[in-house]
């Protein structure tokens, strides 16, 4: 059996890289020593794919929002019983999500790996669909999304999205609507799966004490579908401005929330995306970190309280970055932390501050790869960016201040907008 191996030997770490001969790629990483196992089966298919080309085809197909999300609940069940019954048995924690890009299924266990594995990659590969199994779930993920409905949190996020997107479909819901969920059918479920659930398209990851020949010999054992080719997505174009600066809605909460955000223009792939996701994250530490100036005055003021997060997303099709929290007064807030962004965007980053939050962020990754968990789920959302997550410590030690501050010119120097959740009134 032929297979790559890479040694990444400042990080004591081994990735073992093995092409399937559909044209599903498999990585493992080796943790000698550790006694939980991790194991994934995902798809660069997400809740924004809803307008494809496949190849061979000039015809555009548009299917209804939701649906990537609404065959992941479809997989869990198969003729003969709902997979996470078998995992349990099996002693495995078994789940599996949908994102903005990825479908992924997943598992981890300490005992009894190579049952569990050879029942991810199976069940993955069979969807059973019938007509009354599809109209049943309807009613199911339409519980769900009216759930979301009144979650506080999601709703100030996706109600962010709205203000910042124009045309993207990552301002929509990822389960959908009621509404857009009762157009699916079992036809237009396996036509999605025929053309997204395809070797090329997909992934195999898995972390733990495991050796790669018999890793990659239950791969060649139960992997029997084929390629179908290659998808093109099509994405509506997306004009640089915010689609509104701000948004507001009432739900049952005890202190008004808020959560500001920025679109980021720039598209980067592969290693790019990592360097930029480095690179904002430094610039939001500087700015609104727990040690900074801002989030001192912010807290000690009493406008922001322990919920106060940010985060940045950098993908090869969108990105943004967004922060919040609950605060009595959400406006006074936005508006103190974008007079502090405009100041930093013009000041830039000083040397000695890049260095130490460098320094300590790099020190986190580091940690991060005692998760077996955590490097499986870093490792697949990096294959899908065409690049690895292991080449993480790398690109901390090419990363320069220059850099840093330039992504902070091209992000920030923008108005974020606002979204807030106030209190229904009785």
């Amino acid at each position: 059996m032929k297979y790559s191996t890479i040694n990444y030997e400042h990080l004591g770490e081994t990735l073992y890289e093995y092409r399937h001969e559909s044209g599903l790629k498999c990585l493992l990483v080796r943790k000698p020593g550790y006694n939980k196992k991790s194991a994934m089966f995902g798809t660069h298919y997400g809740s924004i794919d809803n307008i494809f080309k496949v190849q061979g085809g000039d015809k555009e197909i548009e299917v209804p929002d939701g649906i990537a999300h609404f065959l992941e609940h479809k997989l869990f069940e198969q003729e003969d019983g709902n997979m996470l019954d078998k995992f349990s048995r099996l002693g495995a924690s078994p789940n599996a999500f949908t994102s903005f890009n990825q479908t992924v299924y997943f598992f981890s266990c300490t005992d009894l790996f190579e049952e569990n594995f050879k029942l991810l990659l199976d069940y993955v590969q069979k969807p059973w669909l019938t007509d009354e199994n599809v109209e049943k779930e309807k009613g199911i993920i339409g519980q769900e999304i009216r759930m979301y409905e009144d979650n506080a949190d999601w709703r100030v996020f996706f109600n962010l999205l709205d203000c910042l997107y124009v045309n993207h479909p990552v301002k929509l819901e990822i389960a959908g609507s009621v509404e857009s969920i009762a157009k699916i059918t079992k036809e237009l479920l396996y036509d999605c799966y025929h053309t997204f659930y395809s070797p090329s398209n997909m992934v195999v990851v898995v972390v733990g004490d495991l050796d790669p020949d018999t890793v990659f010999s239950m791969v060649d054992e139960k992997i029997h579908f084929r390629d179908k080719g290659t998808v093109e997505k099509k994405y509506p174009e997306e004009p640089h401005h915010l689609n509104k600066d701000y948004k507001e809605q009432k739900l049952a909460v005890s202190m008004p929330l808020f959560y500001m955000g920025i679109k980021d223009n720039v598209r980067v792939t592969g290693s790019d995306i990592i360097k930029r996701r480095i690179a904002l994250g430094i610039v939001l530490t500087e700015a609104m970190g727990r040690t900074s100036d801002l989030y001192t005055r912010l807290y000690d003021e009493g406008l922001i309280n322990d919920s106060f997060r940010f985060e940045a997303s950098v993908e090869q099709e969108y990105g943004f970055v967004a922060w919040g929290g609950q605060s009595p007064d959400p406006k006074k807030t936005a508006g103190i932390i974008s007079e502090a962004l405009q100041t930093l965007t013009t000041q830039g980053i000083s040397q000695e501050a890049f260095d130490r939050i460098k320094r300590a962020h790099r020190g986190m990754f580091i940690r991060s790869l005692n998760s077996v968990d955590n490097i499986a789920r870093e490792m697949m959302d990096s294959f899908f960016n065409a690049t690895s997550y292991l080449d993480t410590g790398r690109i901390y030690e090419e990363l320069d201040l220059d850099y840093v501050n330039r992504v902070l010119h091209e992000v920030f120097k923008g108005s974020p907008a606002l979204s807030v959740i106030l209190p229904q009134q009785d």
